[in-house]
């Protein structure tokens, strides 16, 4: 966790935030599956031609499919990746991981969480429950560890996950880089904190006074290295209570026709309004 941006003027273009993120970093993205993505950032990535991008979260699913198809990302560390029920798994980052594009260090929601409680917190593991039985422990050669207290029981312990970047989408952010999000937060709140850097894209600017209410700020404005304001940001996607999924979108998106990814690009909220900073 940074506390290192104490900064109050951080606000800037969708562009400038995206330039952030070198080439090779590692990228922690909020949200989960298609409710709250940073999808506008995600898409920026793309046209700024970052490569070799490691992507670690849970419950991905559209950002990183997209990351695979255009080549950006290279390593992933994730849980469960899909479309949801209406599209089934992810396509373009299944067909990278079988071919050797992208390489996948698998884990089960709980484990990844482990490993960035143990970043947030400081301290070189955390410890998980659930994961006896599971080759998941083989594959990624994580250790089990006797109860120090003499219990005689054993629990597995997963390495500290550092990411580089922590990557938000919110649904309003007040003028110093103050976050809320309406509903939940997902997996938000931790990857913040276990992250170096954290950067927000905004629905809108607040200007209302957040330290009326503090309880309601998930990521407090020192550990924001900057933010931009994106309207629909999100798309296509949900972000509650402001829009829903837009199915039609999505599919369109799946297309494998020629020009499909481009036009997707196209269509996209940042893609036809200048008003993004």
């Amino acid at each position: 966790m940074s506390s290192g941006f104490p900064d109050k003027n951080k606000r800037v273009t969708l562009e400038a935030l995206a330039a952030l993120v070198p080439s090779g970093a590692s990228v922690a993205l909020g949200g989960s599956f298609l409710h709250r993505g940073p999808f506008a950032f995600v898409r920026e990535l793309i046209r700024q031609e970052k490569r070799e991008l490691e992507i670690i979260k849970q419950s991905p699913g559209y950002d990183i499919d997209i990351l695979c198809r255009a080549g950006v990302a290279t390593r992933a560390r994730c849980g469960i990746v899909a479309m949801e029920g209406n599209f089934g798994l992810a396509p373009h980052y299944r067909k990278a991981v079988e071919r050797g594009a992208l390489t996948l260090e698998e884990h089960a929601c709980a484990s990844l969480t482990a490993g960035l409680r143990a970043a947030a917190y400081g301290v070189p593991f955390q410890p998980c429950g659930g994961l006896h039985g599971s080759d998941l422990t083989r594959i990624n050669g994580w250790q089990c560890i006797e109860d120090p207290y003499g219990s005689g029981e054993k629990t597995w312990v997963i390495p500290a996950i550092t990411p580089d970047f922590a990557v938000l989408h919110a649904s309003s952010i007040d003028p110093d880089g103050n976050v809320r999000i309406a509903g939940t937060y997902h997996w938000d709140r931790i990857l913040s904190r276990a992250a170096r850097s954290v950067l927000v894209v905004a629905e809108a600017v607040s200007e209302e006074d957040f330290a009326k209410q503090p309880e309601l700020t998930v990521v407090p404005y020192f550990m924001v290295q900057a933010y931009a304001v994106v309207p629909g940001g999100a798309w296509p996607g949900s972000c509650w209570p402001s829009y829903e999924i837009d199915y039609p979108a999505v599919e369109a998106y799946l297309s494998n026709e020629p020009g499909a990814l481009e036009a997707h690009l196209a269509r996209a909220p940042e893609a036809r309004s200048k008003h993004h900073a």
